[in-house]
């Protein structure tokens, strides 16, 4: 099978990315053809030139692998928009679409995320090959799958403006694309039912969580604790309670530190905030200064992820909006339950009270405070809740879930 995974821009940090990039890497590893195929950004800056697309014909450059991801990949002729803000837009990607289609061929592809055009184009594209395969013309077939990674137009997060788009983008976008898409792919049941509601017929729906990258999985099974405990100072003695994630306002780790200030009076207890500065980053470490029991390391490498969340004895998340939590998968996996707000697909991710502690929301700094302190005054509790996450986040590897989804594709073509 020939599969391509279109998202707007690659990254080695962001979720809706890091999901594209694995469906390439696990469909290779699964034996089949796959690409990416993505904008000239990474993280929005260029790390190709637009030049170097359009000197070619074909309006696309292939990067048998890329520097920036390590893949498989087709940059396309893109450009960044002011509105929607944080998308990237494809140019004349129908015609890319067929070019790529006569020269490679395109037997399953799948687009990612909303508010962009690469979805719609493809959708149409999808259209276009149908309606000519009714008329008689001899066109191949290609699978079609879309994957919102929705999250809602929550007014606690978005403006008015961005608001009000989102909304007009799902009630116009999404009832087009689930016209020309075969499969509608949910990282919940959750989102399940959003997608259903708009339009999205229930046999259309696959459900697929993201999915723990089987390589990190490796590495968690053999990091050492120590190594990340003695590069940042932490003493062996300390429980580490853990936020790992981008430091910016949606993922909220402000309030983090604000749960580590309820609880400095516990001596054996350090909080630790890992991951790449975001618009938060400065007001987090403002929050923090003279807290000696709060850590701020910036963006780790794999390996040292890997030991933090070995080292961790919970990871807590306050983010403010969550289409599921990869992270939080990932701890899981390393025996690490987990204290989280609770948002959107947090709640269908994270069962209160069996693998983890939902609380009432990013606000909830008293309930976030009051569950790190029950399970470490309940160290029974937390293996208890340790062995559930594990067994839960077992079943969520990359490649099983790859291959589920290749294999409903495969049905689809056959018939």
């Amino acid at each position: 099978m020939k599969f391509y995974s279109v998202m707007y821009q690659t990254s080695n940090s962001k979720g809706q990315e890091l999901v594209a990039q694995r469906m390439v890497k696990w469909a290779r590893r699964l034996g089949h053809e796959a690409w990416l195929v993505t904008s000239v950004y990474h993280d929005g800056k260029a790390v190709v030139p637009l030049d170097a697309v359009l000197k070619g014909e074909e309006g696309y450059l292939v990067r048998e692998e890329d520097p920036a991801v390590g893949l498989p990949v087709i940059r396309v002729d893109s450009f960044k928009t002011f509105w929607p803000p944080r998308r990237v837009m494809f140019r004349d990607f129908i015609t890319v679409l067929r070019r790529i289609d006569e020269r490679l061929g395109i037997d399953f592809i799948v687009t990612h995320s909303t508010l962009w055009n690469g979805p719609e184009e493809v959708s149409r594209w999808v259209m276009w090959k149908k309606l000519m395969r009714g008329l008689g013309e001899a066109v191949g077939t290609t699978v079609y799958g879309h994957m919102s990674h929705y999250q809602p137009p929550d007014p606690t997060r978005y403006d008015l403006v961005e608001r009000a788009y989102r909304m007009a983008w799902n009630v116009t976008t999404l009832p087009t694309i689930f016209k020309a898409a075969d499969i509608v792919i949910c990282v919940t049941g959750i989102e399940a039912e959003e997608m259903i509601s708009y339009g999205a017929r229930p046999e259309q729906v696959h459900v697929f969580p993201a999915g723990l990258d089987d390589d990190l999985a490796v590495l968690i099974d053999r990091a050492r604790p120590e190594v990340f405990l003695e590069r940042y100072g932490v003493g062996r003695d300390k429980l580490v309670i853990s936020y790992l994630g981008t430091v910016e306002e949606r993922k909220n780790p402000l309030a983090v530190v604000k749960v580590a200030k309820r609880l400095r009076r516990l001596k054996d207890v350090v909080f630790v905030i890992a991951g790449r500065p975001g618009d938060q980053w400065h007001e987090v470490l403002r929050e923090a200064r003279g807290l000696e029991n709060v850590v701020i390391t910036g963006e780790l490498s794999e390996e040292m992820k890997a030991s933090l969340i070995k080292a961790s004895y919970l990871n807590i998340i306050m983010s403010k909006m969550e289409a599921l939590g990869i992270t939080q998968i990932e701890f899981m996996y390393g025996g690490v339950p987990v204290v989280s707000s609770g948002v959107y697909g947090q709640r269908w991710l994270v069962a209160n009270g069996v693998d983890g502690v939902l609380v009432n929301g990013p606000d909830d700094i008293e309930g976030a405070a009051k569950a790190v302190e029950e399970l470490i005054k309940n160290p029974n509790k937390r293996e208890e809740m340790s062995a559930n996450a594990r067994r839960k986040a077992s079943s969520l590897l990359m490649s099983k879930l790859m291959e589920q989804l290749l294999d409903r594709a495969k049905t689809i073509l056959k018939s």
